[in-house]
């Protein structure tokens, strides 16, 4: 701080000089009350935040994910008695990588970042020094996005801060600069439509630009000595996923491969999906992967000997493997040595419901890690299940657009040598698997694996939470919609009738085999009423069910 400024004019814990006396400097305790401010601020904006999702899909979570890590940001800096900005800085900056999520979240998590980076050293900052810093902030936040696009926070917080920079020298009183800061923020968040037409198309802005803006403003009526009262309603700090369901009995799962010779895919597939749930037959006609769960692991095993050879045989009791989920961890798989040596390489698996989560262990993920829409795990969460998996190479499948950024910030800071395969949907997830080939090196599984994600495509059926206008189709709140990788293609009232003109958007001919994953909303019973229709519209396709479990969508659905 400069030597004129006194520490009267600074801004601190108990001082927010609502006397209107010119606030010129800001020290570590000050710096930490404007991030609980604006934690309280982002608090109670959330909801709407989450509303501004381009789709009207039940998913909305880009506040929850700039909240919660704001909030990790927040912990981070609650017990230090630093009056050093600097300090303050790098603490709350470690505090919200280690919580970001989503991809929003790492954003802002890589903001705080930059802006750590230009308060390194100082015991407070004036006006000048905070552009500086917000600008520096930026540049990170930038660097952190493989292919940046604009109309997103990432505009908002290069906007805001090339302004701030402009402006600083002008304006001695942080207080002002503040609040011209949340201005040009307000004013860029307004513009980001013009800059993204699927924006504009959706008739809403981009929300993470929002939840910058609300940030900013959380700080600026702190400064101007606003107090700011929480709901307390986001204390839960997240609940990923309650994992109720988990309770239930399972049987075994059983899995195993066939070689042979003129093997029938087709009928191995009807005869064991006729053994248990859960089936997964795939293949050709020399080597076929067989999962199923049943409480009856011999028959399975049997068949399998009958038409074939088996090897790489595994059957677990589910009730046992899954205690762990219940309470909704991410929860490694038994010890590899206890049924073969140590793999070279394990995989890690975000998963969105506790059915999902079998598949993906019957096909060899070493650890779940329970996520998905509005429930994006941490970084910090992700660097766990990759310290736990069984092995010094680890691969992570996101399943989600929404979790990738966090994942390749997971793999920068691992200390295994970690690499992400960028899957944006389960089914993806699930045919990277089902590429993994545990005789190849790392390199050559990334290579395969990516080329099997890349061979299914994602449907989706959920329900519309606002009316919204996507691609010429009028939506409105409380509909049935179908979605094709990521696009809106089909709004209904009716389920079946909406399924069958989904599938009737696709090239069917191309297609072999469609798998059902049905949601908590759904039971077996109407899931394979759906499939067997499906079947009748298109003869030529295998259709199967599995339970997905998943919260929000009806159905999750491969194609392949």
């Amino acid at each position: 701080m400069n030597s004129d400024f006194s520490t009267q004019e600074m801004i601190l814990a108990s001082d927010t000089r609502p006397d209107g006396k010119p606030i010129f400097a800001c020290d570590g305790q000050g710096f930490k009350q404007l991030l609980n401010a604006s934690l309280k601020w982002l608090e109670l904006h959330t909801d709407h935040i989450n509303s501004l999702n381009v789709f009207p899909v039940p998913d909305g979570d880009t506040g929850i994910n700039m909240y919660l890590t704001l909030q990790a940001a927040c912990t981070e800096i609650a017990d230090s008695p630093a009056r050093e900005v600097g300090t303050i800085a790098q603490l709350a900056s470690r505090g919200a990588l280690m919580g970001a999520r989503g991809n929003s979240g790492v954003i802002l998590s890589q903001i705080l970042r930059g802006l750590a980076q230009g308060l390194e050293g100082k015991e407070d900052f004036n006006a000048v020094e905070f552009a500086e810093a917000l600008k520096r902030g930026a540049e990170v936040a930038y660097k952190a996005v493989i292919k940046p696009v604009e109309g997103t926070i990432l505009t908002v917080i290069r906007e805001s801060s090339q302004a701030a920079l402009e402006a600083a020298p002008q304006m001695a009183d942080l207080r002002d600069l503040l609040e011209y800061i949340v201005h040009e923020a307000r004013d860029s968040v307004a513009r980001t439509p013009s800059l993204l037409p699927i924006l504009r198309e959706a008739g809403v802005v981009d929300a993470g630009g929002q939840g910058l803006f609300v940030v900013l403003e959380g700080m600026s009526r702190y400064m101007h000595g606003d107090i700011i009262q929480t709901t307390q309603a986001l204390k839960r700090s997240v609940d990923l996923h309650t994992q109720a369901a988990f309770e239930e009995e399972y049987g075994y799962d059983v899995q195993y491969i066939i070689t042979g010779t003129n093997l029938d895919v087709a009928k191995i597939r009807e005869d064991i999906s006729a053994m248990g749930t859960c089936p997964l037959v795939v293949g050709d006609s020399t080597t076929i992967k067989v999962h199923i769960h049943t409480p009856f692991p011999g028959d399975p095993l049997n068949y399998g000997a009958r038409v074939g050879s088996i090897s790489r045989v595994i059957v677990e009791n589910m009730q046992e493997q899954y205690q762990e989920f219940i309470l909704g961890r991410a929860s490694p798989m038994p010890p590899a040595a206890e049924k073969e040596e140590k793999p070279d390489i394990a995989v890690v698996a975000v998963s969105p419901g506790s059915g999902l989560s079998r598949v993906f262990q019957s096909l060899g993920v070493n650890v779940i890690v329970p996520g998905g829409q509005t429930m994006n795990p941490s970084i910090e969460q992700l660097l766990e299940a990759v310290k736990k998996a069984p092995a010094d190479q680890v691969i992570i499948l996101p399943n989600n657009p929404n979790i990738i950024l966090a994942a390749q910030q997971a793999q920068a800071l691992a200390e295994k040598r970690t690499r992400v395969v960028p899957t944006k949907s389960v089914p993806q997830g699930i045919s990277a698997m089902l590429a993994y080939n545990y005789t190849l090196d790392l390199d050559a599984n990334i290579r395969a694996m990516e080329r099997g994600a890349a061979q299914v495509r994602t449907a989706q059926i959920t329900i519309a939470v606002r009316d919204a206008r996507i691609d010429d189709l009028e939506v409105h709140e409380g509909q049935l919609i179908g979605m094709l990788d990521g696009r809106l293609l089909v709004v209904g009232n009716e389920l079946e009738p909406l399924a069958l003109d989904l599938f009737g958007r696709i090239d069917m001919e191309e297609v072999e085999v469609v798998t059902l994953y049905f949601g908590d909303t759904v039971n077996e019973s109407q899931a394979q009423k759906l499939a067997a229709r499906l079947h009748e519209a298109f003869p030529e396709v295998e259709f199967e069910v599995i339970e997905g479990g998943q919260p929000y969508y009806h159905y999750i659905i491969s194609i392949e």
